[in-house]
């Protein structure tokens, strides 16, 4: 099922999970010990992320280096798959630009759609760790918003190929990005919003926002939203702190700002154990607030912490 027909059915706010594929070499054991204490919660679907492959650099028998190329994290359509088979949930496999090329982006959607994938959430993604800026792949698309476009021509039957008659028509719902405090890249949050708006122009149904501690950045942010034309349901994207090093690494990793009063509470925690139990309980208060505000889902950033995700999801459903 879509996840807009999933949100058009609700009649209250569904929950919804985003999960990282296993590192090479795990099982999908991994993946099941992590959704199972979740899955009570009958989640709407469940997120799967997408990654690129990273160059890394490996010393030879001669003291030379040979630069190679690693996928830390395959899997994402198979996942997709099994998560499918294994707990009857609808699963959105991550698409991103950074690191495919526009036929392997079209394999990847030839293959989620013989799956009975319905969903697809589309990302531009980063640029390499050791690189600055975001550089396509060759025949790559530069923008999300040209990968939203492919994905949108198969919807069509439209295909690479350009002499390719009678191509099945796909029915991928598509999802894109949104960004309550402003893509990082993003000379102002005006210019964010254009870009945005254009994406839903050119086909994307549903919107989930990178996360944010601070509900009314979100409740602004859909303001503002609804003030340019954007119509499309909002999904709010919410990860709990559970480490007081996420101060730092978070707003430099994310580009989110982290509230004082959340701050403070942090650095009093003389233990990791104590901050865990601060970001269980502001996740608590973000969820009912944005619950009781009407969101159409809660969509839980669970990354390694499923206990947490569970001790929140439980007070809100």
């Amino acid at each position: 099922m879509k996840v807009t027909e999933h949100i058009a059915q609700a009649k209250d706010t569904l929950i919804s999970f985003e999960i990282l594929p296993p590192l090479k070499g795990k099982s999908m054991d991994s993946i099941y010990d992590h959704l199972d204490p979740l899955m009570e919660f009958k989640p709407a679907f469940v997120n799967v992320t997408y990654h690129r492959s990273e160059h890394m650099f490996k010393k030879r028998a001669d003291g030379t280096f040979e630069k190679v190329e690693i996928r830390k994290r395959p899997g994402t359509v198979a996942i997709c798959a099994a998560l499918m088979n294994h707990y009857d949930v609808d699963a959105v496999p991550h698409l991103i630009c950074g690191g495919f090329s526009r036929e392997e982006t079209e394999n990847a959607l030839i293959d989620l759609n013989y799956l009975g994938v319905d969903n697809v959430l589309v990302l531009r993604g980063d640029a390499p760790k050791n690189e600055t800026f975001f550089e396509p792949e060759p025949h790559g698309h530069r923008y999300a918003d040209e990968l939203l476009r492919q994905v949108v021509h198969m919807n069509n039957g439209i295909y690479l190929e350009e002499d390719l008659q009678g191509g099945v028509k796909t029915k991928f719902c598509i999802g894109v990005a949104g960004y309550p405090e402003k893509h990082f890249e993003a000379p102002n949050m005006q210019t964010d919003m254009n870009y945005l708006k254009r994406k839903v122009e050119n086909g994307a149904d549903y919107i989930v926002t990178q996360m944010f501690f601070d509900n009314q950045k979100f409740f602004d942010f859909v303001s503002k939203c609804r003030e340019a034309g954007i119509t499309v349901p909002i999904i709010p994207g919410l990860k709990p702190i559970t480490t007081r090093k996420q101060l730092t690494i978070l707003p430099r990793t994310f580009h989110v700002d982290i509230p004082q009063e959340l701050a403070n509470e942090v650095l009093k925690c003389k233990t990791d154990k104590e901050v865990e139990e601060v970001g269980t309980e502001w996740l608590i208060r973000q969820s009912k607030e944005l619950k009781t505000f009407g969101v159409p889902v809660l969509h839980y950033y669970t990354l390694g912490k499923p206990h947490v995700i569970r001790k929140a999801v439980a007070e809100i459903v």
